[in-house]
């Protein structure tokens, strides 16, 4: 397993975690033995957000004795009381929501607090009023929270959150098709999308990922919205290449969805390429390196994609990302302009230009 640490924190957190939102309809057994094998293979993210209250008290049960070694992202918003799940805005029903979830859980504090599916700003404003966000900085106070975060699929949303300086975790929809303005969840540009992938890394807002796969969308020609199915890790090595991603969370329902998923972690490079997305740019998006590094090998050595992450990053004020790039032992200024890159890049963007103008950046 790999990890990469939270910015804010010390956590580091497996680059797989585990979505819970189809994994009841396995049944507590198997549910119990899925997150038991997760765990064994290095899986410590496990998102609570699930379609039904079955997969609760299974997780208690599989995390007893090892509680220390994984995180809960537990969602202040989503109520079980019926069984099935609910969203409620109402503090009264998030309160005891959050205290069956606890109890299920076997835990008496959660890692990851989040503000639950806070997708219109009517929404984000009923949670300041109605003392949601208050609570949860209260719980946070007294160790409860370890973190607050929040979920959205609505980058202007999630802005104004941002400017809240209150989370330091946000879960977020990313995929091809809604990057590139495909299905539901498909809100905002491409720009504005990447754009918000920036700011979360320039300001150490780690991302977890949701519906990497577009629930099931992408995989599958008929419905994918390219014509074209994408395969799983694909989509999964996509998100992870965003600015701000620390984990993807796709839905299991059971073990051998689970093997599979995991098998990401030894598959090779182009098992995971996903450059054919190029052939789907919008207008909007051609020219706008994707850093997927379809580009390489460089015959001068430049780690090109990440090049770019960096002068992305520090144009949107990342300092660290100014001292990463300085620390390049191979950097802009070394492009011989021998044109290889501009030839492979499925998203037609002129890198060679493009590194004359980061040298000039980073070199001023």
């Amino acid at each position: 397993m790999e990890y990469r640490k939270l910015p804010h924190g010390e956590e580091k957190v497996s680059i797989i975690g585990i979505g819970s939102s189809s994994i009841g309809a396995a049944g507590e057994k198997e549910t119990e033995k899925t997150v038991a094998l997760a765990i064994e293979n290095g899986v410590n993210y496990f998102d609570m957000a699930a379609g039904d209250a079955t997969p609760f008290s299974a997780y208690g049960r599989a995390v007893s004795g090892c509680r220390d070694k994984v995180y809960f992202q537990v969602h202040f918003g989503a109520d079980y009381s019926s069984g099935k799940y609910g969203w409620t805005l109402n503090l009264d029903e998030i309160k005891r929501s959050v205290d069956w979830q606890l109890k299920a859980l076997k835990t008496d504090y959660i890692d990851f607090g989040f503000i639950h599916c806070i997708d219109e700003e009517t929404d984000l404003k009923t949670a300041v009023a109605h003392g949601t966000i208050a609570y949860m900085e209260e719980l946070k106070r007294h160790g409860v929270i370890r973190h607050i975060g929040l979920s959205s699929h609505t980058p202007a949303v999630v802005q104004k959150v941002l400017d809240m300086h209150i989370i330091n975790m946000l879960m977020f929809s990313i995929n091809p098709a809604y990057d590139y303005r495909h299905g539901e969840f498909a809100i905002g540009s491409g720009n504005e999308r990447s754009a918000l992938y920036r700011r979360c890394e320039a300001e150490g807002v780690g991302i977890s990922v949701m519906k990497a796969f577009s629930g099931g969308q992408l995989l599958d020609a008929k419905t994918s919205p390219f014509g074209q199915a994408l395969t799983e890790y694909q989509c999964m090595q996509y998100a992870l290449d965003r600015p701000g991603v620390v984990t993807v969370l796709p839905g299991v329902r059971g073990r051998e969805d689970l093997k599979r998923i995991l098998g990401f972690l030894e598959a090779s490079e182009s098992e995971k390429d996903y450059s054919v997305v190029g052939e789907f740019t919008p207008k909007e998006s051609v020219g706008t390196c994707v850093y997927c590094n379809h580009c390489q090998p460089c015959p001068k050595g430049l780690d090109i994609g990440l090049i770019n992450k960096y002068y992305d990053l520090a144009l949107a004020g990342d300092s660290l990302a100014v001292d990463h790039y300085n620390h390049l032992a191979v950097k802009a200024s070394d492009c011989v302009e021998c044109g290889h890159c501009d030839s492979r890049c499925p998203f037609k963007v002129k890198q060679t230009d493009r590194m004359k103008e980061i040298a000039r950046f980073f070199e001023r």
